[in-house]
């Protein structure tokens, strides 16, 4: 992680120009990433290995993003560098015939003038002013071109940089899908009865007849809570890494419109849990793919949906930040990501994550709850 790290401050240098510093995310997540290591070290029990594991992920995932951006903002410039020396092969081409004119040519012929003395002097006084401006432009021309060459090492190194750190993603998702599974401390507020479940999955057409029902899915009763999230209204993290695709009761090309927002996201990203919450269900419904519904408070229902692998287990009471499951769709490989770098912002956001907020059984818009003024 700390190569990717080293790159991308090298990327963002030679990126010059961008309004937000990667390399400051990729520094950011270079150190999350070691003091997870040293976490995961150090973790004795499953809860340990959890919290060291998401760490892990959270910090691949941000200084991935991070180097994609810089890699984007590299090909932007060599682009437009390359535009700029294309459309000055004129005078470019002017110039070097100048200076090589002026290199060539033997001193005595310098010296010799038509007028005799007076327009030697008067030559080499306009070819003294005349030299240091040639010197200047040759000087910003030598400086694109060094640039263009910069950045296309950079874009050849960042090659291996981004094999490790894919292949080191992958191997901690992993892990973390292990540990979740082992993982038995966590309170239950009730029993789940997955026969109640099938039955009312089977009798229902829509995902608020589900919702209305979900006291019914559980055996005994359900412990009591006094969660409260007020004052977090406004302010809560999206729970995946991404970008608003669209908003509260949007249509979309369809002419459908749901009560909630689409969130794009990338493979494979990581799903975590905005608040501490109850896990009421989880598990494939209707036609919404892979769906997790958790209680944050009573009478409150945060429904995430489009998830390739969902993580916990119905009943369990889960900290803030637990993860919760996994997008679908395949990692690009590097030789996609590097051929992609240009594209603007978002283009490698191919997965969605349906968000919906549900109080007293009913859909609110989750830009309520929801901050979604910034990336994930």
């Amino acid at each position: 992680m700390k190569r990717i790290a080293v790159l991308l401050l090298c990327l963002a240098s030679g990126a010059a120009a961008a309004a937000e510093d990667p390399a400051s995310a990729a520094r950011a997540a270079s150190d999350q990433l070691e003091a997870a290591t040293v976490q995961l070290q150090e973790a004795e029990s499953a809860r340990d290995r959890v919290k060291a594991l998401t760490d892990t992920v959270q910090a691949y995932e941000a200084g991935l993003g991070a180097m994609r951006d810089g890699l984007r903002r590299v090909a932007r410039r060599e682009t437009q560098l390359i535009a700029q020396l294309r459309s000055r092969e004129d005078e470019v081409a002017d110039l070097l015939g100048i200076l090589q004119t002026i290199e060539t040519s033997a001193p005595p012929v310098l010296l010799l003038h038509p007028s005799g003395p007076l327009g030697s002097a008067r030559s080499a006084m306009m070819l003294a002013e005349v030299t240091p401006g040639l010197q200047a432009r040759v000087e910003a021309l030598k400086r694109d071109l060094e640039e263009v060459q910069t950045l296309r090492l950079l874009q050849q190194n960042a090659a291996g940089t981004l094999h490790t750190g894919l292949a080191g993603i992958q191997q901690a998702r992993a892990a973390l899908s292990t540990a979740i599974a082992d993982r038995t401390d966590l309170p239950r507020r009730f029993t789940y009865d997955p026969v109640r479940t099938s039955i009312l999955i089977s009798s229902i057409e829509t995902l608020e007849g589900f919702a209305s029902g979900l006291a019914n899915i559980v055996e005994g009763e359900i412990a009591q809570s006094s969660a409260d999230i007020t004052a977090q209204r406004g302010e809560i993290a999206l729970p995946v890494q991404g970008l608003v695709l669209r908003g509260y009761g949007a249509q979309d090309a369809a002419g459908i419109s749901r009560p909630g927002l689409l969130i794009a996201a990338r493979p494979r990203a990581m799903v975590a849990s905005p608040t501490a919450a109850t896990i009421r269900y989880r598990g494939p419904l209707l036609d919404l793919g892979n769906v997790v519904i958790l209680e944050p408070q009573p009478d409150m229902l945060f429904v995430l949906s489009g998830l390739a692998e969902v993580f916990g287990e119905a009943g369990q009471v889960i900290p803030k930040g637990t993860p919760v499951g996994l997008m679908g769709g395949v990692t690009p490989e590097v030789g996609a990501i590097l051929s992609l770098s240009g594209e603007g912002a978002g283009t490698d956001r191919t997965e969605t994550l349906y968000i919906e907020v549900r109080l007293n059984d009913s859909p609110v818009d989750p830009e309520i709850w929801f901050r979604t003024d910034k990336d994930g």
